[in-house]
C-alpha cells in the first residue's frame, strides 16, 4: 500500500481536508480503521497523543501509523475508492501544540542552563510529564521556567524542517537516540530538537509555561508541565484557591505561608492544652461515675484519652472495662478495653473480636488491652447500640 501523504507535517494549523480512502477493514463491532491517500490527523508518537475528528461523518477515535501508512479508526465503514472529508478535532490540536511546543522550549532551558536532558515525554491530563535526568532542585527548576517564559513572549518564529545531510551534519540538535537517514528537526526559543509532532508557528503562542511538580525520579526529576490554556487554568485554580484559604485566614495571597505557620502554632497549643484538660478528666472521672461503671462514653477523647481511662476504670472495678469516644461528625467512635490483670486479658481479647463481627471494628493491642475504631452508620444511635453492646457482652462475661 503507498505511504500516507503527512499533510500535518506541512501544515500543523490544517484543520480539513480531502483524501482518497485507499483502504478500510473490520476492527472490531461497530469499529473499522481506514487508510488514506493523504491525512491531516496526526497518529500517536513520540509522546504526543492522536488527533481525533470526523471522516466522512464518521468518529475519528484513534489513529496510528504502520510502516508508513496512517490507519485511522472510525465509527462507519468508509468505501475504498471513494473520496473524503476530514475534519480534525482543533481545541484537542491546539492544546497538543501548545504542550508539545512548550515542552521543547523548557526542555531547551534546562539544557542549556544545566545540561540537563529529557530523556522521558508525554502529553497526559492534566498535565504533561517530562523526565529529567538531573536532580534539580526547586531554584534551578524556578530559573528554568523564567528563562521558558522569556522565550514565550519574546515571540520568534517556531521552524520545522527537514534538512540535508550536510546540513544536518553540522547542526547542533538534541535527540533522545541515534537517528539515521532524513531527520525532522524543530527549532523554538533557540532550542534545535529532532522531532516528529505538531507544533506552534511562534513561541508566543505557547502563552505560558508553568512547572505544576517535581519529583525525585530514577537520579534525576519527574516534573508535571501545563502549557497555554492548560498554565492558565491551572495558576487561575491556584489563585482561586489562595484567594480562598486567604480569608479563612484573613492575609492576601502572598502572604499565605506566615499566617498558616502562625496558624499551626495556635493549633499545636490548643492541641497540648486538650490533651492536658483529657489527662485531668481521665484521673477524676473514675471517681465520679456510679460504683461499678464498666463501660463509659465520652465524645471528643483521643486515642491515648480512652485508652488511660478504661485502664483506671478497671483497675478500680478489679474486671474489665471499655470506654467509647464518638468523634464530632458521629461517624465512628473510637473504642478501648483493658483488663485489670493478666487473668481477664483473654476475655478482652474475645471482646475486641467480638467489636469486629458485629461492627466492623478494627483495632488491637497487647495483652489485656485492645483498641480500635467503631463505624457508627446510624450516627447518634450508633453510639447508643455500641454502648448498650458492650455493657451486655462485659456482664455475659462477669457471669460466665
Amino acid at each position: 500500500m503507498q505511504p500516507t501523504q503527512k499533510l500535518y507535517e506541512a501544515d500543523a494549523f490544517l484543520r480539513r481536508f480531502t483524501a482518497g480512502v485507499l483502504a478500510c477493514e473490520a476492527a472490531g463491532p461497530g469499529v473499522w480503521r481506514a487508510a488514506l491517500s493523504a491525512t491531516a490527523f496526526y497518529p500517536e508518537g513520540g509522546g504526543q497523543p492522536c488527533d481525533t475528528g470526523t471522516l466522512g461523518g464518521a468518529a475519528v477515535t484513534d489513529v496510528h501509523e504502520e510502516g508508513g501508512t496512517v490507519w485511522h479508526t472510525v465509527s462507519a465503514q468508509l468505501a475504498p475508492g471513494t473520496a473524503v472529508q476530514g475534519e480534525i478535532d482543533w481545541p484537542r490540536r491546539l492544546d497538543h501544540m501548545q504542550q508539545h511546543t512548550g515542552e521543547h522550549i523548557l526542555s531547551g532551558c534546562l539544557h542549556r542552563l544545566y545540561g540537563a536532558n529529557n530523556v522521558g515525554f508525554h502529553i497526559g491530563q492534566p498535565a504533561v510529564r517530562m523526565d529529567i535526568d538531573l536532580p534539580l532542585d526547586a531554584a534551578q527548576l524556578a530559573a528554568a521556567e523564567a528563562e521558558a517564559n522569556a522565550l514565550v513572549r519574546a515571540d520568534t518564529p517556531v521552524r520545522c524542517f527537514v534538512p540535508d545531510a550536510d546540513t544536518l551534519a553540522r547542526t547542533g540538535y538534541r535527540s533522545k537516540k541515534a537517528l539515521e537517514g532524513p531527520v525532522r528537526l524543530v527549532e523554538a526559543g533557540g532550542d534545535v530538537c529532532a522531532c516528529c509532532g505538531t507544533h506552534l508557528a511562534g513561541t508566543g503562542q505557547v502563552g505560558l509555561i508553568k512547572i505544576l511538580s517535581a519529583q525525585n525520579y530514577k537520579g534525576g526529576v519527574r516534573l508535571a508541565v501545563a502549557c497555554g490554556q492548560r498554565a492558565y487554568a491551572a495558576v487561575a485554580d491556584a489563585w482561586a484557591d489562595a484567594e480562598a484559604a486567604g480569608r479563612l485566614l484573613s492575609a492576601a495571597p502572598g502572604r499565605l505561608a506566615p499566617a498558616v505557620g502562625t496558624a499551626l502554632d495556635n493549633l499545636a497549643a490548643q492541641r497540648w492544652r486538650a490533651a492536658a484538660l483529657q489527662r485531668e478528666l481521665c484521673a477524676w472521672l473514675p471517681q465520679a461515675v456510679p460504683p461499678g461503671t464498666r463501660v463509659l462514653t465520652v465524645p471528643g477523647l483521643d486515642a491515648e484519652a480512652a485508652g488511660a481511662l478504661a485502664q483506671r476504670m478497671a483497675a478500680a472495678v478489679c474486671a474489665p472495662c471499655a470506654v467509647l469516644a464518638p468523634d464530632a461528625a458521629g461517624d465512628t467512635a473510637r473504642c478501648a478495653l483493658a483488663a485489670p490483670g493478666p487473668a481477664d486479658a483473654a476475655r478482652v481479647r474475645a471482646l475486641g473480636a467480638e467489636l469486629g463481627k458485629t461492627f466492623a471494628a478494627r483495632g488491637g493491642g497487647p495483652a489485656g488491652r485492645w483498641q480500635g475504631s467503631l463505624p457508627l452508620p446510624d450516627k447518634k444511635a450508633g453510639a447508643a447500640k455500641a454502648e448498650a453492646f458492650l455493657r451486655r457482652a462485659l456482664e455475659q462475661q462477669g457471669e460466665g
